[in-house]
């Protein structure tokens, strides 16, 4: 059997939308996958610190803050902060256009005082919605942005009423940062992420899979969000979940039950891999 390389979304995929705990099903795919011989990769938006509860069940490494930090084990393979300038004029433009804003640095994120409020007016959304207004409402060492001490920052979520908001800070930055939308928009709120074209999830997979001298026909996907996008179209074989985006269905090689209906499970062992 040729080994492969298999990277996970964690929210919405995963887990439940703001979970650290898989079912046991994904679980026990993922332990039978890797004694089988393959590698399973986390490939998140979240950082370390808010990866690291599920990476301790048991994993291969992460594809870590969107693409902007990747490691195997305890080996780093990619590390790329924000421009010092760029996140000062970013967080700059989108304060004075009243969106609201987290900022995640590796081991710590911080966010707008007032974001609890604006979330608690909004509609379901999407997977990342869901992540955030829980990851507040259980206060989940998410820290006031007025306690922000200045270490390097690998991305910005945004969250916001209208896409207009967002004009001022495209413009200036739009060049070296994709304006990350997702498609599933909640009652009255936009969300995003503003993330350095410098890396993508992507290129995460391909940073992991020449590592280790695997072929990028020999990687699998798994997603349900807009963020997922360049994993998905960069992988051998792509998979979306059934709670996840239309425009990501559409350009997934196939669709799986959601996890929490023994999603990844199925799809494991459809695809060989337990």
């Amino acid at each position: 059997m040729n080994k492969k390389l298999v990277f996970l979304d964690i929210d919405g995929t995963l887990t439940s939308p703001g979970s650290n705990t898989p079912p046991e099903s994904a679980m026990r795919a993922v332990q039978m996958a890797r004694a089988g011989g393959n590698m399973v990769f986390l490939c998140t938006g979240r950082n370390p610190a808010m990866l690291s509860p599920v990476l301790a069940l048991g994993f291969d490494g992460a594809v870590a803050c969107a693409g902007g930090y990747v490691f195997a084990g305890d080996e780093v393979l990619y590390d790329c902060p924000m421009k010092k300038e760029d996140f000062e004029a970013g967080m700059r433009l989108l304060k004075e256009n009243g969106v609201f804003r987290t900022i995640e640095a590796k081991d710590a994120t911080w966010g707008d005082e007032d974001l609890g409020d604006f979330l608690a007016g909004a509609g379901d959304g999407n997977s990342e919605l869901i992540r955030w207004r829980k990851a507040l409402a259980e206060q989940l060492n998410i820290l006031p942005m007025r306690e922000y001490d200045g270490r390097p920052v690998y991305k910005i979520v945004i969250m916001c009423k209208e896409m207009k908001q967002l004009e001022p800070a495209k413009a200036a930055l739009e060049h070296n940062y994709n304006f990350v939308v997702q498609d599933l928009a909640a009652r009255g709120c936009l969300n995003g992420e503003l993330i350095s074209r410098q890396f993508d999830k992507g290129k995460g997979v391909r940073i992991v899979a020449e590592h280790f001298d695997i072929p990028l026909e020999n990687t699998i996907g798994f997603g349900d969000s807009m963020n997922d996008l360049e994993m998905i179209e960069t992988v051998g074989y792509s998979v979306c979940m059934d709670n996840g985006s239309p425009v990501l269905k559409a350009k997934s090689d196939m669709v799986c039950p959601a996890v929490d209906e023994d999603g990844l499970y199925q799809a494991f062992e459809k695809l060989g891999l337990i």
